[in-house]
């Protein structure tokens, strides 16, 4: 047996250990407001529910390990003590993942993401539109347990209002689990999906920012072939490829008769960068 004593490491290691071992770890979908309406959005996979009376969910934004600053969305629940937590299905998994990047704090990941803000009815944060499960809730207590990177912060939830895509409920009306299809965190850069399709790579921006699916040409964004994955996999570029590579890529497959199924079959392999300039 492999063993360690957690004293003797230094914080990312522990934090790699941990989040390696204990998983998949469900995610929490934050929406926030800071006292000037500023509206964010972060994923966060400390996270889970804890009582059905009262309905309680709590989630952990963590201290920065890189700078120990606190998170946005911390900031904002001292803020502003409400928070809506949107569940993560498959479907939005990448647009998620975009609003995981390091944007500063003016910039509106709704936007960045491509994701629908929706009024909530009894909080003032906004619903995310395309999450199948929305949760509206007012924070009853923030609880630090520790000082500077790494450190964790519970963010204790009073969940006050659910809201459920009816494509997801059974016959009796409750949440179908094969057709909600949601996804988890698991060590590293992956994932897990509660699918056929167990587990899936998906590298995370920590120290880039995307160029955002604001960003891309309107052509792309509102492609009827291009799915929400795909513009968020293209989103996630860190800058725009230049003319000359544009018309390199093309030049590469003038004789493709459907560019854009060509383009989906590069962004499965990865290849986002040379994907977009053949969209363009």
């Amino acid at each position: 047996m492999f063993s360690l004593n957690l004293e003797e490491l230094p914080i990312p290691t522990v934090h790699k250990y941990l989040l390696g071992a204990i998983g998949p770890r469900p995610i929490c979908f934050a929406s926030t407001i800071d006292k000037n309406g500023n509206r964010n959005l972060a994923p966060f996979s400390f996270f889970n529910v804890f009582s059905a009376n009262p309905p309680i969910v709590i989630f952990s934004p963590a201290n920065s390990g890189r700078t120990g600053e606190p998170k946005h969305t911390l900031l904002n629940v001292k803020e502003v003590p409400q928070v809506v937590i949107n569940i993560v299905n498959y479907d939005m998994v990448y647009q998620m993942s975009l609003a995981s990047s390091p944007y500063a704090k003016e910039i509106d990941e709704f936007v960045k993401t491509g994701f629908t803000p929706l009024e909530s009815e009894v909080v003032k944060p906004f619903r995310v539109k395309e999450s199948p499960v929305q949760m509206e809730c007012e924070v009853i207590e923030i609880k630090e347990l520790g000082k500077g990177g790494g450190a964790g912060n519970l963010v204790i939830c009073l969940v006050k209002k659910i809201h459920i895509e009816e494509s997801i409920l059974d016959d009796n009306k409750f949440i179908d689990q094969e057709k909600i299809d949601l996804v988890a965190r698991m060590g590293g850069d992956w994932y897990c999906r509660a699918h056929n399709n167990a587990l899936f790579e998906l590298e995370k921006p920590l120290t880039t920012c995307g160029i955002g699916i604001d960003s891309l040409p309107s052509h792309i964004k509102h492609s009827n072939i291009l799915t929400g994955n795909h513009l968020g996999q293209l989103g996630n570029i860190e800058e725009l490829p230049s003319k000359e590579y544009i018309e390199e890529v093309k030049e590469k497959y003038k004789d493709m008769n459907n560019k854009e199924i060509h383009a989906i079959e590069l962004l499965n392999q990865k290849l986002s960068v040379e994907a977009l300039a053949l969209l363009w």
